[in-house]
């Protein structure tokens, strides 16, 4: 059998640290302390003489001494450990660490990846592979599985996990350990096991959120956010899990910490102890965290998004969807912008510098990031433009023949053997100098709600000029064309702090400083109130007045005055929002 790890193939990713290439990022001690604590807290320990714990990702052995030392005063049983890693010295370091502060345990490591052996323990998510049902079990698990994105371990090896596991989308190889430890805990057995939080939120990670549902009993979720706790950019989770067989007493616990600005009422010595609180709490270092406790939310469906649900959460939401007419999803379709896979040559700010009366035929202004602002785009000094070499003929989108684009065509010659070089343009029966993503041409002049994906603050504008958006941003068109007064609603509600409080109650996902991501399945469910009501109809005017100041001074008042009336909309009274 080919092992399911193979060695970087993607040449981007061939300079990588081996830390990096391997995922190798080692618990924190308070951290470890804390997952360890947790298990020994969770299992059964009454007449057992014997107990087997696995850590799949050993290292250094830090999560098993973690464990170890909670168990002390919880049980006598005689303990037998086993430990995986591709890395012989941190094996090396786990093994004389373990045995020296524990001489009595059985102690077996293995120099070979985890995933390898469940699939030869029979323990994989392809029905063939369960068809051996002796497979190995154990009574407590405790990982912090290597963090390790499709890019960096090649598409090739991304895929054969994905059909070895059964997982979609963007493939991290944290995701098959944790469907791989699905597989090897006991029906009566602990977990706990850090994770990246990012699965609980994403569309890919709905298979993974509905095999944790099948195969554990779940106790407890805890976000941890953007602590830091990892030198990586990671923002980790925790995950307190039981075997099936093991008594369920009542829904999953959820508890979520962030960062926020606001002040605080209480202090901890570190963000792990913060998570004793509730509200905003201050730590040693000075930053503070907003935690919050209540239970676990899947949105009704076992491969639903995660978050969190208390009272007042659920009943805030309860008043918005009483308030919401329709989702932003409902009145038309967001997209990312076009993806070129060679902006050097498709994109440019010095068009006419360097061209002249020879500029290509088939330029059009492109929108990025660069000019995002909110309700209308800012004004830049480097105007971009691109080169966008299709068009729509009888309802088709079609490549620009370049024969009626003469100028076009002789710039597009000069960089062929760089076109040329996407091979999966013309795999995909494309010509050689068309878009990799070019959206539909015949879209592009209408009037456009773009965001971008990354802000600590919602960045909407409307667009009106007929700009194509780039691959760094999302946007849409109203499916109303006639009704162009629902896309200045959306642009008034998705700038307002109200939409930073739904995001935070509906999707409960940060990123480092307050940072949220605008993509697709969030944005789709905002919600717009009744667009006929005399409070939509003032937001509209507003709206379209903060877009013909321009950024002028005057704009701040103005869109404080609109905020206030986006929370009146929707049944509720202004709240400070953390940022």
């Amino acid at each position: 059998m080919q092992p399911l790890t193979d060695p970087i193939s993607s040449r981007r990713y061939q300079r990588v640290t081996p830390e990096k290439a391997g995922g190798a990022t080692y618990t924190p001690e308070s951290l470890a302390r804390f997952v360890g604590e947790r298990i020994s807290e969770n299992a059964e320990f009454a007449g057992r003489t014997s107990l087997t714990i696995l850590d799949p990702a050993i290292g250094d052995g830090a999560l098993v001494l973690a464990l170890l030392d909670a168990l002390r005063a919880k049980t006598q049983a005689a303990i037998s450990i086993r430990g995986f890693d591709t890395n012989i010295s941190a094996l090396n370091d786990a093994s004389q660490r373990i045995r020296a502060a524990y001489p009595g345990a059985s102690l077996e490591l293995t120099q070979e990846n985890f995933l390898d052996f469940v699939v030869q323990n029979g323990s994989g998510a392809v029905p063939s592979l369960f068809a051996q049902t002796d497979r190995q079990t154990f009574d407590l698990i405790i990982a912090n599985p290597p963090y390790v994105r499709t890019q960096i371990m090649g598409s090739e090896q991304a895929q054969r996990l994905a059909a070895t596991f059964g997982l979609a989308g963007r493939v991290d190889l944290y995701q098959a350990f944790l469907l791989g430890i699905t597989q090897m805990l006991a029906d009566d057995g602990t977990a706990g096991i850090i994770v990246s939080n990012r699965f609980m939120t994403t569309k890919g990670g709905g298979v993974l959120r509905s095999a944790l549902r099948e195969h554990f009993n779940l106790q407890h979720v805890w976000d941890l956010g953007d602590t830091k706790l990892f030198g990586a950019a990671v923002l980790p989770a925790v995950i307190s899990a039981r075997g099936r067989a093991a008594p369920c007493a009542g829904p999953p616990l959820f508890t979520s910490i962030y960062e926020a600005k606001e002040v605080a009422s209480t202090r901890a010595p570190d963000p792990i102890s913060a998570l004793r609180h509730e509200g905003i709490v201050e730590v040693k270092d000075g930053r503070r965290f907003i935690v919050r406790h209540g239970t676990l939310a899947d949105s009704g469906s076992d491969d639903g998004v995660w978050r969190i649900s208390s009272r007042t959460s659920d009943q805030w939401l309860s008043t918005v969807d009483h308030h919401t007419w329709k989702r932003f999803g409902e009145i038309g379709k967001i997209r990312v912008g076009v993806k070129t896979c060679a902006d050097k040559v498709f994109i440019r700010h010095d068009w006419d510098s360097a061209f002249g009366k020879e500029k290509p035929e088939l330029l059009r202004p492109l929108m990025t990031h660069h000019v995002s602002g909110r309700f209308r785009a800012v004004p830049s000094k480097k105007v971009r433009e691109i080169l966008y070499p299709h068009e729509v003929v009888q309802g088709q989108r079609k490549a620009s023949p370049l024969e009626k684009f003469p100028k076009s065509r002789a710039y597009l010659e000069s960089h062929r053997p760089t076109l040329e070089s996407r091979s999966y343009v013309l795999g995909a029966g494309r010509l050689w100098y068309e878009l990799w993503v070019p959206q539909d041409p015949d879209v592009w002049s209408l009037p456009k709600l773009v965001f971008r994906d990354i802000s600590e603050r919602p960045t909407f504008w409307i667009d009106l000029d007929g700009s194509i958006v780039n691959g760094d941003c999302y946007w849409m068109v109203s499916d109303r064309t006639d009704d162009i007064d629902l896309l200045w609603l959306a642009a008034a509600v998705a700038n307002s702090t109200f939409v930073e409080a739904f995001y935070d109650h509906r999707f409960n996902n940060k990123l480092y400083a307050g940072r949220r991501r605008f993509i697709t399945q969030y944005v789709e469910q905002f919600p717009l109130p009744d667009p006929v009501s005399p409070l939509s109809r003032d937001i509209v005017a507003r709206a379209k007045a903060l877009y013909a100041a321009d950024h002028a001074p005057e704009t701040e008042k103005m869109e404080s005055e609109l905020d206030d009336l986006i929370w009146q909309v929707f049944g509720l009274r202004v709240e400070e929002v953390s940022r």
